[in-house]
């Protein structure tokens, strides 16, 4: 019979129930035997619909981290609270696949990479936009030297309106930050993978809470202005190591016509140019004429991973039990998470101090 890896589930509300919870149920090969919410409604309506029927349930996740047979954790809880579960899990003797962004700070995720390295165990985070069938054709193309050398990129994750208000979203402490450390780390996260280039230079941010009624057309209503500290707003001028540049913008509400983009990337080589923008596309001139390809991600689907749709998070959980399974690499080695969140805190920093951020 076909080994089943038995995966504990810590942390289980939104992003668990929305992403890791479905995408894991699909797999044959995974087993949740184990659930942790410091609301333990939660995690027993978790066992109840994803759970084998001898699942436990607990609200300490350190009591769940005892059980031995548990040889998977997924961390679905707020950012401030990644590093510490991550690190203790590990230590724990699991391999851990933790929600984006990595963790709050720079110095958890530094943290968080040296727990991996100590334990021996595999630890990925949760950048499912690599795991889209746009970027998973992009990769190749690029690695087969189609682009040239990449030397600007734009990743964006923009929302004409669309603040999140539910849960922590709105609490500083909790998550770290806005839609630069919500969303833009997407974005930031897929274009660094595509251009291959997690040594950045120099950093400069800023970051604006400017809209002064973002509720007005939020498609989840409004809140109590007091109770959110974020910005609406941020953006970041990257420059890389071998001279590259990357500008980030990020937004939860901002008053442009643009269609919302998120997860999106414009890379601008020496022999030809793509973006993930709608759909991918690739631009190059060709017998002195202006050339754009647009290859068709309906057709062919996931032929790699019998059973599994095209959904970038099904792909990811498979790739993910795959590693852990065949003890081979992960998509998303947790080195390169912690670029992003370097980069991610300098932003920040710049825009807080109005100073530039050397890196090294």
């Amino acid at each position: 019979m076909e080994r089943k890896v038995k995966v504990g589930i810590i942390g289980c509300g939104g992003i668990a129930n929305g992403k890791h919870m479905p995408s894991l149920s699909k797999l044959k090969d995974v087993e949740m035997v184990a659930f942790c919410d410091i609301v333990e409604e939660k995690a027993i309506k978790a066992k109840e619909q994803y759970g084998i029927p001898e699942a436990k349930v607990y609200t300490d996740y350190k009591d769940l981290l005892k059980d031995e047979d548990i040889e998977v954790v997924h961390v679905c809880t707020p950012n401030r609270s990644h590093a510490p579960i991550s690190i203790d899990s590990l230590h724990a003797g699991k391999h851990v696949m933790c929600e984006k962004p990595m963790a709050k700070t720079a110095e958890d995720a530094r943290k968080m990479v040296e727990a991996a390295k100590e334990s021996g165990k595999k630890l990925t985070i949760g950048y499912q936009h690599r795991h889209k069938p746009e970027a998973i054709y992009l990769k190749n193309v690029i690695e087969r030297g189609d682009l040239g050398e990449i030397y600007f990129a734009k990743a964006f994750a923009v929302r004409r309106r669309g603040t999140p208000n539910w849960g922590v979203f709105l609490n500083e402490y909790e998550q770290g930050g806005g839609p630069l450390i919500d969303i833009g780390t997407h974005s930031l996260d897929i274009t660094l993978y595509l251009m291959n280039n997690y040594e950045p230079k120099m950093v400069v941010g800023t970051k604006y809470k400017m809209v002064n009624n973002p509720q007005c057309g939020n498609p989840w209503g409004g809140w109590v202005d007091a109770d959110n500290t974020m910005e609406d707003s941020a953006f970041g001028f990257i420059v890389m190591k071998n001279g590259a540049t990357i500008i980030l913008e990020s937004s939860w509400a901002l008053n442009t016509i643009e269609p919302v983009q998120e997860g999106s990337t414009v890379l601008c080589g020496t022999d030809a140019g793509a973006q993930i923008k709608g759909g991918v596309s690739i631009n190059k001139a060709e017998f002195n004429r202006l050339v754009e390809l647009k290859p068709d991600m309906a057709s062919g689907g996931v032929a790699f991973y019998e059973g599994v749709s095209s959904d970038p998070a099904e792909v990811e959980a498979r790739r993910w039990i795959d590693a852990v399974k065949k003890d081979t690499e992960v998509v998303v080695k947790p080195e390169q998470a912690c670029v992003v969140s370097e980069i991610l805190e300098a932003i920040y920093t710049s825009a807080r101090t109005g100073q530039p951020v050397y890196f090294d």
